[in-house]
């Protein structure tokens, strides 16, 4: 029997979803593809989750893309490769797409390689802790593609135009270090360190008011895309929604009994 390419924990408030193909360093497959898709999106529907996790098994995060089930045909790079003529493709159901529109705060826990789709993949979640062991392999164009999963987006939001080019077009390893010199990461971790810090940073963040969290993930989305004054309207229709809700009645009282709050995202 098979293991799942796709394994899902929970703990708490906190879903940890795993790629689980440590003998091939998590190289993505379709198969893949569409398990995680479907873990993001049932992590995100869940209201008891309120922090995600997304890490690898083994010694690597994600070494990208499968290319040996690429050269036999199969996989996204095989099928989008080669002649046959012109398709429609949708971008509905990409793991990178559903990232971007998840209203749940998803950390990656970048624990060995990040090579290709791999570090798409890291940069589409919103948080970032990487093992002091770990590396960032943005080697793209050495293998004549772009960063077509989010990279191109990212980066020069991230890093500004002119280191996204020098990563992506030199091509070089980035140690992890480096990926926190950069702004990539928000944190080194020592390697036996790094489960414990990653549920510790979830347990955190599923403290706070979860309606605020989620807010606060939409409207830094919008703001992304908005004029300044158009981003303030919308922050002002959210505040006043969150006025109303339990969790700030119970922010209020908390305060004021000298106690810490205890919130249920209503």
């Amino acid at each position: 029997m098979t293991n799942p390419p796709i394994l899902t924990d929970r703990i708490g408030h906190t879903m940890t979803i795993t790629l689980n193909r440590p003998e091939a360093m998590n190289a993505i497959t379709s198969e893949m593809l569409s398990d995680l898709n479907l873990a993001l999106k049932a992590a995100d529907d869940d209201r008891d989750v309120r922090a995600v996790i997304l890490t690898g098994s083994g010694r690597a995060f994600c070494s990208g893309l499968d290319l040996k089930q690429a050269a036999q045909g199969g996989g996204i790079a095989g099928a989008l490769s080669g002649a046959g003529g012109a398709n429609h493709y949708s971008t509905r159901e990409i793991c990178t797409v559903t990232l971007q529109r998840m209203d749940t705060p998803v950390i990656a826990v970048i624990n060995g390689a990040a090579a290709g789709y791999g570090l798409d993949l890291a940069l589409g979640c919103d948080m970032r802790l990487i093992s002091d062991r770990a590396k960032l392999l943005p080697g793209f164009a050495k293998m004549g593609v772009i960063p077509e999963s989010g990279g191109t987006w990212y980066l020069p939001r991230l890093l500004g135009w002119a280191k996204a080019c020098e990563i992506s077009m030199l091509g070089d390893p980035i140690s992890a270090h480096q990926a926190l010199e950069y702004g990539l990461v928000n944190q080194v971790v020592a390697e036996a360190s790094l489960h414990e810090t990653s549920l510790d940073w979830c347990n955190k963040i599923s403290a706070n008011a979860p309606l605020a969290i989620a807010e606060m993930k939409r409207l830094f989305r919008h703001g992304l895309t908005q004029d300044f004054e158009s981003h303030s309207h919308h922050v002002l229709m959210s505040v006043l929604n969150l006025f109303k809700s339990n969790d700030f009645n119970e922010a209020v009282s908390a305060y004021m009994e000298k106690r810490e709050p205890e919130f249920e995202g209503n």
